[in-house]
This record gives C-alpha cells, sequence and structure tokens, in this order.
C-alpha cells in the first residue's frame, strides 16, 4: 500500500511537470526568442510564470494526494516511523532521487528564465526537498505510516548533492540517474511490485537500479577524454519482498534478497554538441535516465557477474 501511495506521488510529480510546460508554452509561443532558447538576463514574464504554475501545481498535487489517498485512512497524531530495514533501502534511493531530480528541474526552469543563481539555488533546487518533506508530514499524521527521519536524509541527502555541486564547482559534475528492467516477481506480487510494465518501473524495486553518474572530462579537462563520457556505479537489490512473503507455490529454488553493486559507463546527455536549444532541454530533461551499457555486477553473496547490455 505505500508503493501504490507512492506511484500516486510520482504521478502528481508528472502533472505538475506537464502544467509548467504547457502554461509556459501558452504564455511564450508568441515571444520573438525561441521558447527553448534559455535567457540571458532576467525574464520576468518567464519567471513570474513558473514560480505561479508551481506553486499553483504542487498546491493542486498536494490537495488531491490529500483527498485521494489520506482521505481514505483513520489519521491520529503526528507521530514517527521506523522503515530503515525495509526493501533493502532502494525506497531510500528513490527518496534521494526524486527530490534531486524534481529539484533539478526547479533551478533548471529558473535558470531558463534568467533567474540569479542565487535564487536558482533558493526557490528551483529546493523544490524536490518541500515537495516530499509536505508527503512526508502527511505520513506522519497518517494512523497507517508514520513520519520516517530515515525518508527524510534521504530527501536532504539528494537535494544536498544538487545543492553542494553547484556551490562548489557551478556544474552538476556526478549526477543522480535511474534505470529499470522488468523482473519475474510482480507476477507473484501484482499489488505490492505492479500489476503492468508501467506500475512496475515504479513500483518493483528489483528492477530498479540508482546510478551516480560521473563525467570525467568535468575532473580532468583531458582534450582526450570526450566530454561526454561517464563513469557510473550503481546500487539495486532482488529477491524483494523477502523470502516469508513467497507464495507457496513459486517455482525458484534459489530464491533470495541480496544486494548489487554496478559499474558501468554512461554518458551525459547534456555534453552532446548541438547547436538547437530544441535538442538541448530534451537533453537535459531526460539525462535522469542511464543508458543501457556494458555492465559489471558485484554482489552481496560475493558473486560477479558481467552484463554485455544492462539496463
Amino acid at each position: 500500500m505505500i508503493l501504490l501511495k507512492k506511484l500516486i506521488v510520482l504521478g502528481f510529480k508528472k502533472y505538475l511537470l506537464l502544467l509548467f510546460f504547457l502554461s509556459s508554452l501558452i504564455g511564450f509561443s508568441q515571444q520573438k526568442t525561441s521558447f527553448f532558447q534559455k535567457s540571458d538576463t532576467l525574464n520576468t514574464t518567464r519567471r513570474n510564470a513558473i514560480y505561479i504554475t508551481e506553486a499553483a501545481a504542487t498546491g493542486v498535487a498536494l490537495i488531491g494526494l490529500n483527498q485521494l489517498w489520506y482521505a481514505d485512512y483513520p489519521r491520529s497524531g503526528f507521530h514517527f516511523y521506523n522503515d530503515n530495514d525495509a526493501w533493502s533501502q532502494m525506497d531510500k534511493f528513490g527518496h534521494a532521487f526524486s527530490s534531486y531530480y524534481i529539484g533539478k528541474l526547479g533551478m533548471d526552469a529558473l535558470d531558463w528564465a534568467g533567474e540569479s543563481k542565487k535564487n536558482q539555488l533558493l526557490y528551483g533546487a529546493t523544490l524536490g526537498f518541500v515537495f516530499v518533506t509536505t508527503i512526508e508530514i502527511f505520513d506522519g499524521f497518517s494512523e497507517n505510516w508514520g513520519f520516517s527521519t530515515g525518508d527524510m536524509i534521504a530527501n536532504a541527502l539528494g537535494t544536498g548533492l544538487l545543492i553542494g555541486q553547484e556551490l562548489l564547482w557551478n556544474e552538476q559534475r556526478i549526477q543522480y540517474k535511474f534505470s529499470f528492467h522488468t523482473t519475474t516477481y510482480p507476477q507473484y506480487f501484482p499489488n505490492k511490485l505492479g500489476e503492468n510494465t508501467l506500475q512496475q518501473v515504479f513500483k518493483d524495486y528489483n528492477g530498479q537500479t540508482y546510478w551516480l553518474s560521473v563525467n570525467l572530462w568535468s575532473f580532468f579537462k583531458d582534450s582526450r577524454i570526450p566530454k561526454w563520457l561517464n563513469v557510473a556505479i550503481g546500487y539495486g537489490a532482488d529477491g524483494l519482498p523477502e523470502r516469508r512473503a513467497i507464495p507457496l507455490d513459486y517455482p525458484g529454488t534459489q530464491y533470495e534478497t541480496y544486494r548489487q553493486f554496478f559499474t558501468s559507463i554512461d554518458i551525459d546527455l547534456t555534453k552532446i554538441p548541438t547547436k538547437s536549444p530544441f535538442l538541448k532541454t530534451l537533453f537535459n530533461v531526460f539525462n535522469f535516465v542511464k543508458i543501457p551499457a556494458p555492465t559489471l555486477e558485484y554482489t552481496s553473496k560475493g558473486d560477479f557477474k558481467f552484463h554485455a547490455l544492462y539496463f
């Protein structure tokens, strides 16, 4: 049920982003400057539209979530809940990713409007942390869940990774990324892990991998290194939920929960040369996806495995 709630939350995030782009497109389609061209100076029309759209969409999303989800469950006094040992901490990686990437979208939107770096960090980069923290407070007043300090730490780490790099290097040399592949587990746990592929992307932790993708050129400034080349380290888990929840007719005899650690290559799409403002925007928006690539896997069972193409 918790995973279903998070699926709904992620759906609201998609609507927030879609609403932002639609409202911006309507407001700026008649401007001489290309919609996808970043403003060199402060464009107050763009900035105001971003602030208004973000505030309105976030408010609608939170009100809708409260009515569509929390209203169906009993309320309680504010309380804490320790879920740090659940799902091999994959949910915590998801929290950090959400906080990082929503904040990056907010920061990039203000950069597109020509807003100052200070305001990009104050009012854009913190968007993800504020949004997911509000949801965590809702959890704290719900009898079925509770305020998770582990989730909050993960949220703070995601936002900290974003803001810290901007303060240190004025760029994202280390990017948080995501990949997913389908697994066999959802057919036995459809309520927990998803009834179709779209649900499984959000709910089946067995198929998710979270990555830190490091841009080599940004650190070494070596002309022999392609500017778009990254090295990525990833974390995943297999065998979730735990063995005690396996149906009696589950066919696997070697089924067990274990952690996975990955090393791979990746591409920083934002560093692919192009003069097209549209492509630059497109590359920036979808740069959160780790590309399929040869990958070395090490597991907590002590096994090494090479994947010719892993996603």
